[in-house]
């Protein structure tokens, strides 16, 4: 195996034995031939028609939901990811007999055998196949945002929410990357246009969210619990929840959210049901802590997964669904209407122990970019009259690694004179702290899930709008942004796109930048790596 797509990648520069996220090297080779079943499937689509490359929604789905299966964290089951394979070379044969494509050997090559299909992923070497760095560089940069891109876009379909164009796109690159010849200049264009496809389907993903569930509004959530079973959900599927709690109305289980889930509760929809009590605990490096503490069973509904210790008291009690596998695991299917059957889930925790209690309080959150905007005329006569004076997005992913101990340290040291605006799971590394407010404004802002990093995008916009600005970059607004996986890197790409320039990135810049590309970034974004917490509040604040 060769993994470098995540922050912890082994030694920064990508694991090569097992990965740091848990995954086996077979999982790791399967993955990848999953990622170039992709790719066939992609190419073929575009040979049968150049222009709308072959528009089918069971196609769209699989490839969709196929690229989700291989970000960071959220598929551990090797069954799991052949039986995708198997269904990929299906796709790719019927097709090919179709339309009668000719193709060389490699696309045409499948099997229906297990041990061929792992004796096949085990010869890949998908990523140091190719040897120039600098293009193999921006080639992972592109996949890793359209592996974003298709996580963000499968969240958004699951609520009847679609944009062709964006499909069109990972087909149309994903058999750019597999079948051309690839040229730097080329691939920094696609970089580019990675960002804007990325910006497109978190415009989408919004939309569909609000357009469900209403628009965020300013909310309390308790992080304690109550004397009653519990089912603790994790991920971003807010489809999932929904049904869920549904399901569980009147059947005396309670339900609590974890980590990227925690912003659920900011939703007006989903404070209708009295069993929806709170968030419990923390983000996903946490997990093998507090779900020893919880009782009842957990649900999975994306990433991030951290496979369980053999002898944790909690691993027989976790469901995956989606996207989502781990061995070992209840998985639960949804029909051919999109319905999920949680009863398994609901019969699983009245047999359970209600969840023990590891804080008590609440923490406040809702901050997405209509209720900042409702808060306009407040935010603006702060800044007019110096009470605020810069902005902080602090937004992106937690990790396990002790140098994120940075990010505690930069919100706890920030003048009182600044406001934190976050999303994803970075903010619990200080959104439990006493950071106080400004004049009403809490110091910390959270618009939610990473995907509402375009919430923190849009807010810099009408900024710039109202001062009558001609570039985002003159705001009072700075960058200091933790990364993790590839949402997170569609979110990066996205922002370059938007025109943002001089973030700090960090804890450490991503394994898989030649020292070129670096360059690149740098002389061209402005993009850099972060220090020392004081040397950062020097050149930012």
């Amino acid at each position: 195996m060769f993994c470098f797509q995540c922050q912890e990648t082994g030694g920064g520069t990508g694991c090569k034995v097992r990965g740091v996220c848990g995954k086996l090297p077979a999982t790791s080779d399967l993955q990848d031939l999953l990622r170039c079943v992709v790719s066939k499937i992609s190419y073929i689509c575009r040979e049968i028609d150049p222009i709308e490359l072959y528009k089918s929604p069971e196609i769209d789905r699989f490839i969709l939901d196929s690229l989700f299966t291989t970000i960071t964290n959220v598929n551990f089951d090797d069954e799991n990811i052949i039986k995708k394979i198997k269904k990929g070379y299906s796709i790719k044969d019927e097709l090919i007999k179709k339309y009668k494509i000719r193709a060389s050997s490699n696309i045409l090559w499948s099997s229906n055998n297990d041990d061929e299909i792992k004796e096949k992923a085990s010869t890949l070497n998908l990523v140091i196949s190719e040897e120039d760095e600098d293009i193999r560089t921006l080639k992972e940069m592109i996949v890793y945002g359209i592996k974003g891109i298709s996580a963000y876009t499968e969240h958004a379909y699951h609520l009847g929410y679609e944009n062709y164009d964006i499909l069109k796109f990972i087909k149309s690159t994903l058999s750019y990357l597999y079948s051309e010849k690839l040229e730097k200049d080329k691939l920094v264009n696609t970089v580019l246009e990675t960002g804007k496809y990325a910006v497109a389907v978190m415009e989408l993903l919004d939309k569909a969210n609000t357009g469900t569930y209403g628009s965020p509004e300013i909310t309390k959530v308790n992080i304690g619990t109550r004397n009653r079973p519990g089912i603790l959900v994790s991920g971003h599927d807010l489809k999932d929840l929904e049904m869920l709690l549904e399901q569980t109305k009147n059947t005396g289980v309670d339900v609590y959210t974890h980590g990227e889930m925690l912003p659920a509760h900011y939703y007006p929809f989903f404070k209708k049901y009295d069993n929806f009590i709170g968030n419990y605990g923390n983000s996903w490096w946490k997990q093998k802590e507090e779900f020893e503490y919880f009782n009842g069973p957990i649900l999975f509904t994306t990433n991030c997964i951290v496979p369980p210790d053999p002898n944790s008291s909690y691993k027989d009690r976790i469901f995956v669904t989606g996207a989502t596998g781990l061995y070992g695991a209840h998985y639960i299917k949804e029909n051919e209407n999109g319905f999920k059957d949680f009863s398994r889930v609901i019969e699983m925790a009245k047999k359970c122990p209600p969840p023990k209690q590891i804080e008590t309080g609440s923490i406040i959150g809702g901050f997405a970019h209509q209720q900042v905007l409702n808060l306009a005329d407040k935010i603006l006569s702060n800044i007019k009259s110096g009470e605020i004076k810069k902005f902080v997005v602090m937004a992106g992913c937690d990790g396990r690694f002790k140098s994120r101990e940075y990010y505690t340290e930069f919100a706890s040291k920030l003048p009182k004179d600044t406001v934190i605006l976050t999303a994803g799971c970075a903010k619990y590394r200080y959104n439990k702290l006493n950071l106080g407010e400004i004049n009403g404004i809490p110091r910390v802002l959270d618009a939610g899930q990473c995907n509402d990093s375009y919430s923190l995008a849009m807010i810099a916009l009408k900024l710039k709008e109202v001062f009558g600005l001609d570039d985002i970059n003159k705001l009072p607004i700075v960058y200091n942004i933790a990364w993790y996986e590839q949402k997170a890197v569609a979110v990066l790409l996205g922002l370059l796109y938007l025109g943002v320039k001089n973030i700090v990135l960090g804890p450490t810049l991503p394994g898989f930048l030649s020292k070129n590309i670096t360059h690149v970034l740098s002389d061209n974004f402005g993009i850099s790596s972060i220090t020392s917490v004081d040397e950062d509040l020097k050149r930012l604040i």
